[in-house]
């Protein structure tokens, strides 16, 4: 049996997971630049933010399925489903989604920060062009999602520990 704090938080986590992946998700999609001649640029123009918004995309589906288990263990402290296979999910996927996650958070900083860079050092000097516009708003957003994303890595992380402490017990089998 699992103690009301351990079953609590594993729901509060969820729901962490699940409203900072999906602000993270919704920051990228909605953010685009139009540039003078009429262009425009937005999040699928760059491979880095498409792979944040699908990771985004993905924990959303997988906290949105985890959901009514957590709450039926908070309340219920017990598993709903009473059997080994529901456990070892949750460990194996918790960790899959959190090294995800860390691939994600990794490419959405890095193309923020090496773009910011190379627009400050290149374009800017050449051609006299205002960074402090909207187009610092693309890559300021961008970073703000991969913030948003690092609150759900360690979200799911600590899941993952919990998880890993929630396994049942099996006793050593004597030869």
């Amino acid at each position: 049996m699992v103690t009301k704090s351990v079953a609590n938080s594993i729901l509060a986590l969820r729901i962490v997971a699940l409203a900072t992946s999906a602000a993270s998700m919704a920051l990228l999609v909605t953010n685009s630049y139009k540039f003078q001649n009429g262009a425009e640029v937005n999040y699928q123009e760059f491979d880095s933010y498409s792979l944040v918004v699908a990771i985004a995309a993905i924990t959303c589906a997988y906290s949105i399925v985890q959901l009514p288990f957590a709450v039926y263990y908070a309340i219920r402290h017990k598993r709903l489903i009473n059997n080994g296979f529901l456990p070892k999910f949750d460990l194996y996927a918790d960790q899959v989604i959190s090294l995800s996650l860390g691939v994600a958070i990794g490419a959405g900083f890095a193309l923020s920060v090496e773009l910011k860079n190379f627009l400050t050092e290149h374009v800017i000097n050449l051609n006299n062009f205002n960074f402090k516009g909207p187009y610092n708003k693309l890559l300021v957003q961008g970073l703000i999602s991969s913030a948003f994303l690092l609150v759900t890595f360690f979200s799911m992380a600590i899941l993952s520990f919990i998880s890993s402490k929630n396994q049942p017990r099996q006793l050593p089998n004597p030869l």
